[in-house]
């Protein structure tokens, strides 16, 4: 199932929001070379923005991120909107999608991403939801580790949970690595043990994001602030384990000047270009 040249749309990206529509088409700066969004956000969107948005995904490389897939979710997979998803993937060309591994609706919509108990019914529901997302689409989705707060009926780790569901669904993973980190602050875990066991060759890119401080034990997972200097560290620990793979940087409120936003891409670049350099030097001492 896997399908790693289907992930070929450059290393660094940027998540596209509405307000920056006229800018990004004057030019789409360096080093962006994928943009990321929330197809809920431009599936019916249509006049100005919906003949803007169509030729950003015909001059450059997108990927999607979906919201309210609610993976999860006890209730029935709802077809319909997965069909929409893939007429929308074909027509813009996107190259990858990817979803939260939570769930965001039962009865009805609930517009959070709420966790999913790690048990091993979940681990089984979850990842033959994720099958059938995947067959319907013909081709392998992402799931990203999400941020939660509490972990309802729990029966394994995170880590154990996580794993499970991307072997048993046979997907790729949307490796968050801020999402980590939050995570090992709020529940008391090692990030750097977390980001090691995941899997390497599921792995088809990564996300980067700032957070919220509300005490010294519980950060809230925002993406309204600056990356902070431990994510960043982690994120370059990621890439000595894991290898580099295309990251993006996520902000998604509280939404700075393009300049500014470029001074974070480039931290990915210049942390990207120096694990490329430390892992050739490694691969030559080990010849």
């Amino acid at each position: 199932m896997l399908n790693k040249s289907a992930t070929d749309f450059g290393q660094i990206g940027l998540g596209l929001r509405r307000e920056m529509l006229d800018e990004m088409l004057i030019d789409v700066p360096k080093p962006i070379e994928f943009l990321e969004v929330a197809p809920e956000n431009w599936l019916k969107l249509g006049g100005r923005f919906g003949k803007q948005f169509k030729q950003l995904t015909e001059q450059h490389a997108f990927v999607c991120h979906g919201l309210s897939l609610s993976i999860g979710s006890p209730a029935a997979l709802d077809i319909d909107f997965v069909q929409s998803l893939k007429a929308f993937f074909k027509e813009h060309n996107i190259r990858l999608f990817s979803e939260h591994l939570s769930y965001c609706s039962g009865e009805g919509h609930m517009y959070d991403l709420m966790p999913i108990p790690f048990t091993e019914e979940a681990i089984k529901h979850v990842a033959s939801r994720i099958r059938q997302v995947q067959d319907i689409l013909e081709q392998p989705i992402a799931i990203e580790n999400v941020s939660y707060y509490g972990a309802p009926g729990q029966q394994m780790t995170e880590l154990e949970f996580t794993n499970a569901v991307l072997e048993e669904a046979d997907c790729q993973l949307l490796l968050d690595v801020n999402n980590i980190y939050v995570n090992s602050i709020n529940h008391g875990y090692d990030a750097e043990q977390f980001l090691a066991a995941l899997p390497t060759k599921r792995i088809a890119y990564g996300h980067v994001a700032g957070h919220y401080t509300e005490a010294e034990d519980l950060l809230v997972d925002t993406h309204g602030a600056p990356v902070i200097d431990p994510v960043w560290r982690l994120l370059e620990r990621a890439y000595d384990v894991h290898g580099v793979f295309p990251t993006l940087l996520e902000r998604d409120f509280n939404i700075p000047p393009m300049s500014e936003l470029l001074a974070e891409l480039k931290t990915i670049e210049t942390l990207q270009h120096t694990a490329n350099k430390r892992n050739q030097v490694t691969v030559k001492h080990s010849a």
